[in-house]
């Protein structure tokens, strides 16, 4: 993988689409717009969300978000390609339709995983669906679901009996107009764009084709894809770090100082190196593990790039922040992000958590540290 100033096919395009949009862009515009273009659907192997992603694509075109459109709306973005169309890729009858709408753009489909109890504990959760002979009826709430109060359909993760076996979680379709469902705005100023938000169900009444995957599946389902929304937001640091750094470099190389700029300054230029660094070694590591996990899954390896880009994007964000001073405040500027960015250690998953994942499979990544 490569860091092009150019974006390589298959998203060769997305800049001069993006660029159409203008300022304002949000989660839904940014994805109509992808999807009309044909762009969503050429970021998956054979354009096929069941052949899984192609990293490079996704990469390149989540990187032709970030730098064009607030950290909302490439979230907003990021999370249904990444989980919400693998997931539906398969299905049949109202599973198979809204895939179809929403590779085109016609539909935005929300993930709807995490519940009013801690967001990494889901066999916790309190969402509960009743199964019936010929419906399904749902009732429960989410929190913090990007894409919340602006999407057409959501994938809600319930449990159909007591406990907290694998087993006794199953995913919903639930169209976002369904009676019973409720969305409101959650209670932020970050994240402008990504229609953030907690959902409300009650009794929501359903046919049974509205389960997907199998009753039962809606736990190894998410183990399977939550890997590659790892992926995906390792792909989208990278962006992230690169846009920041070239920003930064800009500013110091402009600023001037005494006679010279900030640039000329040696502990200047070494607490940059520092930040560079970082980037380039979570790039390196992203690089080395994107085909393991996009193409195997691999749970230990996307939790590496998950633990990576929130390591990655602290340290780089933070040095850029204080690099850039008083500057760093502005909107949109690197202590703005800072807030934002913070979400890559908590969504999908804590640091804690990941790193937890790693020292199960201790072993086996100290036998990949061998020559």
């Amino acid at each position: 993988m490569t860091l092009p100033t150019v974006l390589d096919d298959p998203a060769a395009d997305a800049p001069r689409v993006l660029d159409a949009l203008g300022p304002g862009a949000t989660g839904p515009d940014v994805w109509r717009t992808l999807g009309a273009a044909g762009l969503l659907a050429q970021v998956y192997r054979d354009g096929d969300p069941r052949q899984g992603v192609d990293p490079a694509a996704l990469g390149a075109l989540l990187s032709a978000v970030d730098e064009r459109c607030p950290v909302g709306t490439t979230l907003a973005v990021c999370v249904p390609l990444a989980t919400c169309l693998p997931l539906l890729a398969g299905g049949t009858g109202p599973a198979a339709r809204t895939l179809t709408d929403a590779l085109r753009g016609d539909a935005v489909v929300a993930l709807a995983a995490t519940d009013d109890v801690a967001g990494c504990d889901l066999a916790s959760l309190g969402t509960t669906v009743t199964l019936h002979e010929d419906h399904v009826e749902l009732t429960g709430t989410k929190r913090w679901i990007t894409n919340a109060t602006r999407c057409d359909a959501l994938l809600v993760l319930a449990r159909h009996r007591p406990g907290p076996h694998f087993t006794n979680f199953t995913w919903l379709l639930v169209p976002a107009t369904a009676p019973g469902v409720r969305a409101e705005a959650a209670e932020t100023d970050l994240f402008d764009g990504s229609g953030t938000g907690h959902l409300f169900f009650d009794r929501v009444r359903l046919g049974r084709d509205h389960v997907v995957g199998g009753v039962g599946r809606g736990m190894s389902g998410f183990a399977a894809h939550i890997a590659v929304e790892r992926l995906a937001g390792a792909l989208w640091a990278v962006a992230l770090c690169r846009r920041v750094l070239a920003d930064t470099l800009r500013y110091l190389q402009d600023r001037r100082y005494g006679d010279g700029t900030l640039w000329h300054l040696e502990g200047v230029r070494q607490r940059y190196a520092a930040a560079l660094l970082s980037a380039r070694q979570h790039l390196a590591l992203t690089d080395s593990l994107a085909e393991a996990v996009a193409l195997r899954r691999d749970a230990t390896a996307a939790a590496m790039l998950k633990a990576s880009a929130a390591g990655a994007l602290e340290r780089v964000l933070g040095e850029c922040a204080h690099l850039q001073g008083a500057y760093g405040f502005r909107t949109g500027g690197p202590q703005h992000l800072r807030a934002q960015a913070a979400l890559f250690g908590i969504g999908g998953g804590t640091t804690e958590v990941v790193l937890s994942v790693m020292g199960g499979a201790a072993t086996d990544i100290l036998a990949g540290l061998d020559r």
